[in-house]
């Protein structure tokens, strides 16, 4: 469980710098940014851990990057589009 855990904090970083690299100006502060990536990977583990059970380390890290990948969704912000109304 301890590599485990250590690999989806790994993958919790890689996937919330990835964020901020592509959508910095859609998300929060850096630190949050990457505290959320680091806590939600680690939290996805331990459900997924739970729900699978020993010996499934890849299924776990899946799980995990999954549960991360939609935390950090949650920190988007609409992006700055211009709506116009349509011409009459």
């Amino acid at each position: 469980m301890l590599l485990e855990a250590l690999g989806s904090v790994l993958l919790g970083l890689a996937l919330s710098w990835a964020a901020l690299q592509r959508l910095a100006d859609r998300l929060p502060p850096r630190r949050t940014v990457l505290i959320t990536g680091t806590l939600g990977a680690l939290f996805g583990a331990l459900i997924t851990h739970g729900a699978l059970g020993p010996g499934h380390a890849l299924g776990t890290l899946v799980g995990a990057l999954a549960v991360d990948a939609v935390l950090l969704s949650l920190l988007l912000r609409p992006g700055r589009r211009l709506r116009r109304s349509a011409p009459a």
